[in-house]
């Protein structure tokens, strides 16, 4: 007994620590290439590789839809994946409505597209890995299009920043070939888990003898639950009000804070790049096992971005004396207004998104940091030679 209860909040603590546990599996043949030198299953993030159970056939194209700079690569790409590789393309139908992508020459190519629509059909077990084109908004997107298991994903640097496509296209056809043939280098991208429980109040009828309805005036609450998988971000603010942002903020179940400000941040670490960064948060490599919190303009000096644990359970609800109302969005996406009695419950999810390296995790990062942000970035010191510091 006395065993017993030290060994389970000790595996309640390492859970709370790492989360929970991610899938390895991604999409219906990718996997994670197993270390035989791994000590009890427990594997170097740095050193996660990508193989396949079975030889990749289909494959979704993401571009960045009104991009002319973009038409050019994405058919070469679609001819190379359908005349040399024989993949089976899927291409998202308001991608082929540009009028600019219909010639004779690519509309034969067309024709063998799977085509699909977005909330209306379900390509999450059909897909063996994604291709992106464009920026970094393209690969939250893809992140959207899976709410559970994410195929492995290749980004290439084709938009503005591309802190998340370390791949150049100049040399595509041997890079998706080495893809395809297995054994990459994948960084698991953990994403947020959040559920939205909306309370809703409608009057109540009652039915009088004649079968007529009549309203008394009374009101009755229901609730409606949303769910969504996010890569980046989830931000609170404080929408079109000029009053501050006024939430709550419990870990845990725990109250930790009421945030006065503009808002709050609450990120991945692939997000702490992205808008948190901006906020005055702390940059952290996407293999670190946490959740960020960044406040937006705290009214307050002592207010600091934290940083808990990937397994903790976060919830924000609108504070009792909140002069507003406040806003959502998930990835800078969906946003919905959040009144008294909703709330937005925040945890690791188990379903990360695999994305495929150029090199490896820890030099793709830092060659992002300097490339995109200028990380660090300043001229050098002089040398100080022995005449001068005589002086």
């Amino acid at each position: 007994d006395s065993l017993r209860s030290y060994l389970m909040p000790h595996a309640l603590r390492t859970q709370s620590l790492h989360g929970p546990i991610p899938v390895t599996t991604f999409g219906p043949k990718a996997c994670m290439l197993q270390n035989p030198h791994a000590v009890m299953h427990i594997q170097d993030p740095a050193s996660q590789r990508l193989t396949w159970n079975k030889p990749p056939k289909s494959v979704l194209v993401i571009k960045k839809i009104r991009d002319a700079s973009l038409l050019q690569p994405f058919k070469e790409l679609c001819i190379f994946l359908t005349e040399v590789k024989n993949m089976i393309v899927y291409v998202e139908k308001k991608v082929l409505e540009d009028p600019a992508i219909s010639d004779e020459n690519f509309g034969a190519i067309t024709k063998k597209f799977c085509v699909f629509r977005e909330d209306l059909d379900d390509i999450s077990n059909r897909v063996d890995f994604i291709i992106c084109l464009g920026g970094d908004g393209t690969l939250l997107y893809a992140s959207s299009l899976f709410q559970e298991s994410v195929p492995p994903v290749m980004a290439f640097h084709l938009g503005s920043l591309g802190f998340l496509t370390p791949f150049k296209f100049d040399t595509y056809q041997s890079q998706v070939t080495q893809i395809i043939e297995g054994n990459a280098a994948i960084v698991l991208r953990s994403r947020l888990k959040v559920r939205v429980l909306k309370e809703t109040w409608e009057k109540k009828a009652r039915v009088d003898e004649k079968g007529l309805i009549l309203t008394n005036g009374d009101v009755e609450s229901s609730r409606k639950a949303m769910q969504y998988q996010v890569l980046n971000e989830v931000v609170v603010d404080r929408g079109p009000s000029s009053y501050l942002s006024n939430v709550d903020l419990f870990l845990d179940g725990h109250l930790i804070t009421t945030v006065q400000g503009d808002g709050v941040i609450v990120s991945t670490p692939t997000g702490s790049t992205a808008y948190a960064v901006a906020a005055g948060a702390s940059m952290i490599h996407p293999n670190v096992p946490a959740i960020m919190i960044t406040p937006i303009c705290p009214h307050s000096l002592s207010f600091r971005p934290i940083v808990v644990p990937a397994g903790v359970e976060l919830k924000i609800m609108l504070s009792r004396d909140a002069r507003n109302t406040a806003w959502v969005s998930f990835d800078g996406r969906k946003r919905q207004e959040i009144c008294h009695g909703d709330s937005i419950t925040i945890t690791t999810s188990c379903f990360p998104l695999p994305s495929i390296c150029f090199r490896d995790p820890v030099n793709d990062w830092f060659e992002s940091l300097a490339e995109c942000l200028h990380w660090n970035v300043r001229k050098k010191q002089n040398y100080l030679s022995s005449e001068d510091e005589e002086f």
